[in-house]
């Protein structure tokens, strides 16, 4: 090689050089301005609070699986919480990398075996197993920006009696603090008792704080956390609905629903009472649902319906996360009647007649309303904790309209317990709800030769 191609060789080494380190450096720049954000708990002046990169954050948040990110951020939220990394939908790093580009925060949820679906947490290769797994789940997501912290399981005290498992969510608490230093650790407890939050102390001091989930019962919350001696941090991780197990059933044990309105008004009262009226511990709360899903009714706990109208939860969340009314209110339900029979009455129909049914409803923005009716066979789910439900029978052509608000319902020819779901819709995409559930008896023999 002669002198020229030596210095050129030379310069050309050192121009590849010099780009090289520019491009890492950019690279590194990059990976600094997209990486995770440092969460922190502080405690000042006898309070508590989570900040967000130097800036106090107080979740406003909802429980989110597969419903709609961007309606939670218009709506005024800044968080969701998640039961799992994986959804069988989306992969762990769609679903953050979607919440970043809607501004949101999500705490993690890290899907922890449980003992009433048959883990044994005395089997200790079992658990290795489990914080391996959950070890690389955390490896893979714990740089990303949405991630606000961890929930290490979702009610692992339901139907639970082997106190080790609170060993195993100790330990994972302890492998997440190795390898991410940059955000909380949590566990959400179904309930609250002196006993659970005395095991938890012992078994599990390495978690940052702690998450409660309560429905109707979570206006005791605070006098609760009180009886128990938590007065540390804590986030609400589930509330809303009265509970399908604290409500009202009829004589042959169908649980009664309360209607759209009905629950909003509840949603309100439950957030001032549990959630706002705590200045000093609570991090804020993720309302249940913000989506729709089967549980004893497809209606109960969801904040909108199969077909994506929202209700008036909705509204509720919007105006306490925003301190502003919702601009276009949902319809309104003042009742519905089967056979002039409220769900409250124990509604028996006769196999093969036909019986009047109403709903009263108004919408709150003068907009026409439209209705739609529909029967369904009643759920016969004993599930526990959310697990899976298959949603009844629909029975097409049982119910049909007449007038706004009112329908011919023809009773089953089967004799059992069924449900009358009645929608109101606003054509705006908000929408309220109501049903009955009903038992429908055999014709007796004088009836039989009647018809």
């Amino acid at each position: 090689m002669n002198h020229t191609s030596t210095v050129l060789a030379r310069w050309s080494a050192a121009f590849l050089l010099c780009a090289g380190a520019a491009w890492v450096g950019a690279a590194q720049e990059s990976v600094r301005a997209s990486g995770p954000d440092k969460v922190e708990l502080r405690q000042a002046d006898g309070r508590w609070q989570l900040f967000v990169n130097q800036q106090p954050f107080f979740v406003k948040g909802a429980g989110l699986e597969f419903g709609d990110q961007e309606k939670l951020a218009a709506a005024g939220g800044n968080s969701f919480r998640t039961w799992r990394v994986e959804n069988g939908r989306e992969s762990g790093r769609k679903v953050l990398d979607r919440a970043l580009k809607n501004g949101l925060h999500v705490t993690m949820g890290l899907d922890v075996s449980r003992e009433r679906h048959g883990f044994d947490y005395s089997d200790t290769a079992a658990v290795s197993g489990q914080l391996a797994e959950l070890k690389a789940q955390v490896v893979q997501l714990k740089d990303h920006p949405a991630l606000l912290m961890w929930d290490i399981g979702n009610e692992l005290n339901l139907n639970s009696h082997n106190p080790k498992v609170w060993d195993a969510v100790n330990d994972i608490s302890k492998m997440i603090h190795e390898v991410d230093p940059n955000h909380p650790t949590t566990t959400s407890l179904a309930g609250i008792s002196k006993q659970l939050i005395s095991e938890i102390k012992k078994r599990a001091p390495d978690l940052d704080l702690l998450s409660f989930q309560s429905y109707a019962d979570i206006v005791n919350l605070p006098r609760e956390l009180r009886d128990c001696g938590w007065n540390g941090p804590y986030l609400v991780t589930e509330w809303g609905a009265t509970g399908h197990w604290e409500c009202g059933r009829t004589a042959w044990g169908a649980p009664i629903e309360d209607n759209s309105s009905t629950k909003a008004a509840l949603y309100r009262k439950r957030y001032e009472l549990a959630i706002a009226s705590d200045k000093t511990n609570c991090l804020g709360s993720y309302v249940f649902l913000w989506g729709q899903k089967q549980e004893r009714t497809p209606t109960w706990y969801g904040m909108f319906l199969a077909s994506g109208e929202r209700t008036a939860t909705v509204d509720v969340l919007e105006e306490i996360w925003t301190g502003r009314p919702s601009s276009a209110a949902s319809p309104e339900i003042q009742g519905l009647w089967l056979d002039g029979k409220t769900a409250q009455q124990n509604v028996h129909l006769t196999s093969g007649q036909s019986y009047d049914a109403k709903v009263q409803a108004q919408s709150c923005v003068n907009t026409s309303l439209t209705y739609a009716w529909e029967i369904m066979e009643e759920s016969a789910a004993q599930s526990t904790g959310g697990d899976f439900e298959s949603q009844p029978q629909r029975l097409p052509g049982l119910a049909s309209a007449g007038a706004p608000g009112e329908a011919q319902v023809k009773a089953p020819a089967k004799p059992g317990a069924y449900r009358l779901f009645a929608y109101v819709f606003d054509g705006h995409g908000k929408a309220a709800y109501a049903n009955i559930p009903f038992y429908v008896d055999a014709k007796t023999s004088v009836e039989a030769e009647k018809h």
